[in-house]
């Protein structure tokens, strides 16, 4: 079995429940969203046919304790969801950057899912995929990229409408170089919100840097 992979890297996770700690990245490509503020468009195409096991060893090889699949969006190939199990097998903690848009009822119930909710703003808000909600656990994340005050309504009411913080942590992210962190922080205190925010860490120490 094989997927087509972009790059595998080791750096600091920059977002996320484990952001500032040392994980391997494996980026798959190809996503059939096109967000707005995408900031991976070069995995749109492209990449390199890759055995499983090779994936494996290759993550393998940095002796790591976190692993990110990530994209594009990795569900939309097939074969992600049996890399995903074999990575699982390295006795690590694996998780899984998606969407929101691609059915995740097979991913390995090891892993951490940090889902999206699409926002207005990334002007792919249709393809959620609203029946995913269901299938997250305590482990799991939702994660809204906010826009600007519009995105931001809209998500504490996605919160209320589906009880988000009763299921799984919820992150709120300003995109970046649009929407002051600062401003997300005032609204989220002064509503007494209960989501962690983050901000892309990657972005501040290497900018957009590919492999970074």
């Amino acid at each position: 079995m094989q997927c087509r992979v972009t790059e595998i890297f080791y750096s600091l996770q920059g977002e996320t429940r484990t952001i500032g700690l040392p994980t391997v990245f494996v980026r798959l490509t190809g996503c059939p969203l096109r967000c707005q503020y995408c900031d991976t468009a070069y995995a749109f195409t492209g990449g390199e046919k890759m055995d499983i096991d090779d994936i494996v060893d290759k993550v393998a090889s940095y002796s790591p304790r976190y692993v990110t699949v990530t994209g594009g969006e990795p569900l939309a190939q097939k074969n992600c969801l049996p890399l995903l199990s074999a990575l699982c097998d390295l006795n690590v903690e694996v998780s899984l950057e998606t969407s929101g848009a691609i059915d995740v009822s097979a991913v390995d119930d090891r892993v951490v899912k940090v889902m999206d909710l699409k926002t207005p703003g990334s002007q792919e808000m249709s393809k959620n995929r609203y029946e995913n909600i269901a299938l997250l656990s305590q482990q799991d994340q939702v994660k809204f990229v906010i826009c600007d005050r519009r995105d931001y309504d809209w998500a504490c009411g996605k919160l209320t409408e589906f009880d988000l913080p009763e299921r799984c942590e919820v992150l709120f992210s300003p995109i970046h170089g649009e929407l002051e962190p600062s401003e997300l922080a005032d609204w989220i205190v002064a509503d007494n919100m209960p989501v962690r925010m983050q901000v892309q860490l990657h972005k501040y120490l290497w900018q957009d840097e590919p492999g970074r």
